[in-house]
């Protein structure tokens, strides 16, 4: 369906964004990578899928960098089609405790990081009438939880950015569109597994029963492969009228 489409998608090398980047793949599209840690077995991962795939590791807080990044794409494969903005940090505590640079670290990698990224892919996107721009929100785009003030901020500017984005596109053939995911068991929510075990002297499974069941009725973990098969969807010709949507696969969480 996407063969010989790219796909760039940010924080690539493991969790959601790979995840995405295999879906992506498996439908044809080449892929450019970007993140940090391993970068070869995930590069394996997608080549296998018989794709093209490229890797820059351009740090999500820097403009320049991801100014050469956009660049690197379009050097490699013509232009971006498909932009998935994925890049994400988290850190916890409460307002008055919450350091200034985690919050101004935040701000940057999960909500500007995304307003480059479009602002660079959109012209050639437009001059094809053809491209799709997915954001991956989180549940906290749409809803709060205590001591996430930069991460739940940082969401809902992405949710918001979403809506401006499909608006300001709507008469052409670029979509944008936002994924709001629950749980979904990343190296990032991992640690917070890890963290509560610890902190109450319990198992890891009884940790993640705990998270769970605060949060997700399902009391299932949401899948990369599962997220990955959304944002095939969206990329669709069934989603050529899907605009601006903040669509969450959260196992109930906002429904109550």
């Amino acid at each position: 369906m996407l063969k010989g489409k790219t796909a760039l998608v940010t924080g690539s090398t493991s969790g959601i964004g790979l995840g995405i980047a295999k879906a992506l793949a498996r439908q044809g599209a080449n892929i450019v990578l970007n993140g940090f840690g391993d970068v070869e077995g995930p590069k394996a991962e997608i080549a296998a899928l018989g794709v093209k795939v490229a890797y820059h590791g351009a740090d999500m807080s820097k403009p320049a960098e991801i100014e050469d990044m956009m660049k690197h794409a379009a050097a490699q494969f013509g232009r971006v089609d498909i932009l998935v903005n994925n890049a994400g940090i988290q850190h916890v505590a409460r307002i008055e405790d919450f350091p200034t640079e985690r919050w101004d670290a935040i701000i940057a990698i999960n909500l500007t990081s995304a307003f480059h990224a479009t602002r660079l892919a959109l012209p050639a996107m437009r001059a094809a009438n053809w491209g799709r721009i997915i954001n991956v929100a989180s549940v906290h785009g749409l809803v709060a939880s205590a001591e996430k003030s930069a991460y739940v901020a940082a969401k809902h500017g992405i949710v918001g950015l979403t809506k401006v984005t499909a608006l300001e596109n709507a008469s052409t053939g670029v979509t944008c569109n936002a994924i709001c995911p629950g749980w979904v068991l990343t190296p990032l929510v991992q640690k917070q597994v890890d963290a509560k075990a610890a902190a109450l002297k319990i198992s890891n499974e009884e940790a993640k029963k705990l998270l769970l069941g605060e949060k997700e009725p399902s009391m299932q973990f949401t899948t990369p492969d599962e997220l990955g098969e959304l944002a095939v969807f969206f990329c669709s010709a069934a989603g050529n009228n899907v605009r601006g949507v903040a669509w969450n696969m959260d196992g109930g969480w906002v429904a109550q």
